[in-house]
């Protein structure tokens, strides 16, 4: 006897409102904030224009390292008295860095707000960085590097962003670097690192409740001492397509299982095609349901899950997939997922299909847009990205109303599977001639 039973079909999108934007000019910098009437916690966000797009050639994870030394201690007390200082008012300073920016963030009750600010600000312009103590966050970090890269994924990562963007730009070598470059830098890097992007005013992101919060004292306590302005803005990256398929073999001798990045240049985020493209790419990679995993999953059990979408930063962007697959079906599954992203191209997606990503995404906002600190990385999208207050507002009947024609159209302009770089991490040995038997491309050996 058999268990046949229906795929639930999509669910209604549950109401969604973004809160009001406010924005203010003070002390130097801008203020954005979000007003949540009644709610006792609040978030403040100190952005920066300091990400790892920032950082030198060569010099690779010198955010990371920053972020890390900032609790080591500030010109006006030690780390001991610093971090009695911060648990004293129930918080602790969460820091983030992506391409873009460099955050560093509170939560706290409405009313410890101004104190939780200034202790941010304090840490943020004035750290110790004594060079003893960033030689050992350095190397802690360049330990854990060490640990991350002995693990199949990140050499792969690598290859593929290096192929796509090229090794001689930044954004061509890993974002938190790797442990050859964070062990290079030394105590002066940071500094100086610190010194050119840390003492810029930024923008002070607030979610709370506005009635009991004083933004212009606020934004005077996370500018003091700053100077200088915002950096020139920087356009986005034009990255050419590859002519033509290649496949980089990451010999990883021994390995049961291959790694798969597959990937090509896509988009900057401020696209006026990001809506549909994204649905394109929930369609095809980037939910459970999707064609990618149904193919290479359920289909042909080569895998526990395989996942492709479109990431974007403000200067550049990506399609990629990611998978791992037992090395004896390493060619077979790298010729199904090239042949889904080309179908999904020619032919577009369905209604159907569609019907789901929609749901799904617009779901999303309703649940995932409920506490201060996600309002918060919200608003920090707006800033980044140059985006209207009513953005997100109007994001989930931008996603509703995308139809077949729109995400059909932004599939067929922004996948190109005849560019695609195929990364595959395995054992070399067992690999090498089905991959080259597979027609998809040259082979060529990553570097060591």
């Amino acid at each position: 006897m058999s268990l046949i039973a229906d795929r639930p079909g999509p669910g209604l999108a549950r109401p969604y409102r973004f809160p009001q934007v406010v924005r203010r000019d003070t002390a130097g910098g801008r203020v954005v904030a979000a007003h949540l009437p009644g709610q006792n916690l609040a978030v403040a966000l100190l952005l920066l224009d300091a990400g790892a797009g920032r950082e030198p050639v060569g010099r690779e994870g010198l955010g990371a390292v920053l972020a890390k030394a900032l609790e080591e201690g500030t010109a006006q007390r030690d780390a001991t008295a610093y971090a009695l200082a911060i648990e004293a008012l129930g918080t602790e300073l969460v820091t983030g860095l992506d391409w873009d920016s460099f955050q560093v963030s509170v939560q706290v009750p409405v009313e410890r707000l101004s104190a939780a600010v200034a202790l941010l600000a304090e840490a943020v312009r004035t750290p110790k960085l004594d060079p003893d103590d960033v030689r050992r966050v350095r190397d802690d970090e360049a330990t854990a590097l060490r640990m991350d890269w002995a693990n199949p994924g990140p050499r792969a990562e690598a290859a593929l962003r290096a192929d796509l963007f090229g090794a001689q730009n930044r954004w061509g070598r890993p974002m938190y670097g790797d442990p050859e470059s964070v062990a290079a830098l030394d105590p002066e890097d940071v500094t100086v690192f610190h010194s050119e992007w840390f003492l810029r005013p930024g923008t002070l992101v607030v979610a709370g409740d506005l009635d009991r919060l004083d933004l212009d004292a606020l934004g005077a306590a996370a500018f003091a001492g700053t100077g200088g302005g915002p950096p020139p803005a920087e356009g986005p990256i034009d990255v050419p397509l590859r002519a033509g398929r290649r496949i980089i073999l990451v010999d990883r001798p021994g390995s049961v299982q291959s790694t798969l990045r597959l990937g090509h240049a896509a988009p900057h985020r401020a696209h006026p095609d990001h809506v549909p493209t994204s649905l394109a790419g929930t369609v095809l990679g980037g939910a459970f349901t999707s064609r990618l995993n149904h193919l290479i999953r359920e289909v042909r059990g080569y895998t526990y899950g395989i996942r492709g979408d479109f990431a974007s930063s403000r200067r550049f962007g990506r399609f990629a997939v990611s998978s791992g697959v037992q090395t004896s079906v390493t060619a077979p599954a790298l010729v199904e997922a090239v042949g889904e992203i080309t179908r999904t191209r020619a032919g577009g997606v369905t209604e159907d299909e569609l019907a789901v990503a929609r749901s799904w995404r617009a779901g999303q906002l309703s649940v995932e847009l409920q506490s201060p600190r996600a309002i918060a990385s919200a608003l920090t999208t707006l800033v980044v990205h140059d985006l209207p207050d009513d953005y997100h507002a109007r994001l989930r009947e931008s996603l509703l109303a995308a139809d077949v024609a729109d995400v059909s159209a932004a599939a067929a302009t922004h996948l190109h599977p005849e560019a695609l770089t195929l990364v595959v991490e395995g054992d070399a040995a067992l690999i090498r001639d089905e991959l080259a038997a597979t027609g998809l491309g040259e082979i060529v050996d990553a570097r060591p």
